[in-house]
């Protein structure tokens, strides 16, 4: 069946992109790239793919707006608790046994894991030995990040999650209130590194005890996938823990061999060793 005019538009969207500002997002998945350009039409008062590639290749300043609607920017912080209990029951004692902790947060949006992440870690007392890596494609998202504020109206459902994810004390311990927005601890940045990386055409990054990328692969296709996976396997040190989102799966990757479903609930997973 050949292509629809709509799919031609999408592939040299994607590839001008690409071309022009070096953003990969050619493996996406197809489904909700065609409904995120379709919301930016909207947004851009584009009548069709064509025209919104034609205004951002004559006016590159739009390209920061615009990869707000290419990248994911939901979350919220402690999502998904219960993952956030067995990484604080279960994956934590394993990370006590390291004199010195790296931990990358893969996707980072605007922040949400990362401050997540910093409390649990301070309220286990391992913070002072930890390095956070935050890092995402979209740089107003990783500003956004950095300024660690967000609208008081979201804190009832933090706060929840955080109790619920067995948080030992209140979160209100960590932000001040004002003028209608919840300004977090600058404190909890103080060994974060904050960094603009693809995981889609950056090399590997580091070598992490703990790496968590949640809600990001179910946009990527298989063959995405599996280079990421690749990514995190070479990014891992010697037994390290992948958290990802609750909907996502290694099992599914070339890579899964390489990998021990640590929590297969809560799709926590550890580096094989080569004894394993």
């Amino acid at each position: 069946m050949p292509d629809t005019t709509t799919d031609i538009e999408i592939d040299l969207f994607l590839e001008a992109i690409y071309r022009k500002f070096h953003y990969d997002f050619r493996d996406y998945a197809r489904a909700s790239v065609r409904r995120r350009l379709r919301q930016a039409c909207v947004h851009f008062r584009c009548t069709n793919i064509s025209m919104l590639q034609a205004q951002l290749l004559n006016d590159p300043n739009m390209l920061p707006e615009l990869l707000g609607y290419m990248t994911v920017q939901v979350s919220e912080m402690f999502r998904d608790p219960n993952a956030f209990r067995a990484l604080r029951e279960n994956v934590i004692p394993h990370l006590r046994t390291h004199p010195s902790i790296k931990v990358w947060i893969a996707g980072c949006s605007s922040g949400e894991e990362l401050y997540s992440l910093a409390i649990l870690f301070r309220e286990e007392g391992l913070e002072d030995r930890t390095i956070f890596y935050a890092t995402d494609i979209n740089t107003d998202a990783l500003k956004k990040a950095e300024a660690g504020i967000y609208e008081l109206s979201r804190i009832r459902s933090f706060t929840e999650n955080h109790r619920l994810s067995g948080g030992k004390s209140s979160l209100s311990n960590y932000y001040t209130a004002a003028y209608g927005n919840a300004i977090f601890d600058k404190s909890l940045r103080k060994n974060v590194v904050f960094s603009d990386h693809s995981l889609v055409t950056d090399a590997v990054f580091g070598e992490m005890q703990l790496i968590t990328c949640r809600n990001v692969l179910i946009y990527f296709d298989r063959q995405l996938q599996d280079r990421v996976a690749e990514t995190f396997l070479h990014s891992l040190g010697h037994k390290g823990f992948l958290m990802l989102g609750v909907k996502e799966s290694m099992r599914f990757t070339r890579h899964a061999p390489a990998f021990l479903e640590f929590d297969r609930k809560e799709r926590i997973y550890q580096k094989r060793s080569a004894h394993d």
